[in-house]
């Protein structure tokens, strides 16, 4: 099985598959429409055409489901953008990724459904580790993919792991957002794509013996030292 065939979501063939996915829709749908304490498993297997024990016998309550239904829906979104570009460019890459988060956090129904499963993972141990393992571990692993490249072209220092990584782009952009503490755009998206790239790029030996960051998106290139 290539890679493209894993990543591409699974096309519902049982009856119980079937209805899974239809209760997924329906969720991510009601919490598009409603207010989320109006989406209730009530309302989401009356939208999918299913009974509430059909519900009740994958998730326990509404939690678990939503956090299926968003990672479903990334799982497709993934698919149908190709994932995270790969143009050699480093910074511009992470760019375009990072603009299209911010353009999605902007969306009144999806900032809804976010803030309220951050409530549900605090408070239920069990969602928070379902939001790491079905949320975030296949989002790391999407940027994980573009971080191998850039090491290997000598964008990002080879010392530095996945997570730190993914952390150093990412986590900048939810804390702004969770906590609303400044503009949430385009140029905020940008600077921190700046400065992770600065961050993460090899150290070169300059003219005068020193260290330098290599430049972003571009492969460094050791410059001779003064001549003995």
């Amino acid at each position: 099985m290539d890679d493209d065939s894993r990543d591409r979501p699974r096309v519902p063939t049982s009856r119980s598959e079937r209805a899974r996915t239809a209760a997924l829709e329906a969720a991510l749908a009601l919490a598009a429409e409603l207010p989320y304490p109006q989406v209730t498993m009530e309302a989401i297997a009356a939208r999918a055409g299913v009974g509430k024990a059909t519900l009740y016998r994958r998730w326990p309550h509404r939690g678990p489901l939503l956090v299926d239904a968003v990672a479903h829906r990334n799982a497709r979104a993934a698919v149908g953008d190709g994932g995270i570009p790969d143009t050699g460019d480093l910074q511009a890459d992470l760019t375009a990724v990072l603009r299209s988060v911010v353009d999605e956090l902007a969306v009144p129904a999806w900032d809804a459904l976010l803030r309220a499963l951050c409530v549900e993972a605090l408070v239920d141990t069990a969602v928070g580790a379902q939001v790491l393992e079905e949320v975030f571990a296949p989002q790391i692993a999407l940027f994980a993919r573009r971080f191998a490249t850039a090491r290997a072209t000598g964008h990002i220092d080879g010392s530095v792991g996945d997570v730190e990584a993914f952390e150093l782009f990412v986590a900048p952009v939810f804390h702004r957002w969770q906590l609303r503490t400044g503009a949430l755009d385009h140029a905020y998206a940008d600077a921190v794509v700046r400065r992770a790239c600065r961050a993460l790029a090899p150290l070169v030996t300059t003219r005068s013996g020193g260290a330098a960051s290599a430049p972003s998106g571009r492969t460094p290139r050791a410059t001779p030292g003064p001549p003995g």
